[in-house]
């Protein structure tokens, strides 16, 4: 498990650590996954990856707006493969 501390706009309280947790995201090998894995290192380098969210009185650190596939299966109603349109959409966003 991660502490982050943040200090966006709109952070609760700026500065502070907050609870992390295990994120995990999949990708496939191949060039299409590869330029999307570069474009998710940008945007995890300008605090981009995670917001913080208020769950049952405690805030805690959760991903943010952008995409991620956080199951190989599943399809895109369970954040999983197959999806075709995923690298396409999360390219967009990012």
């Amino acid at each position: 498990k991660m502490l982050f501390s943040c200090s966006k706009v709109g952070d609760p309280r700026p500065g502070q650590p907050y609870k992390g947790g295990n994120f995990y995201a999949f990708l496939p090998d191949n060039r299409e996954g590869q330029k999307t894995a570069v474009l998710l290192r940008k945007a995890f380098e300008h605090g981009l990856t995670f917001q913080i969210k208020s769950c049952n009185g405690e805030e805690r650190v959760t991903w943010g707006l952008i995409p991620h596939k956080t199951s190989w299966d599943g399809g895109k109603a369970r954040n999983g493969y197959p999806d075709a349109q995923y690298l396409r959409e999360v390219c967009a966003v990012l």
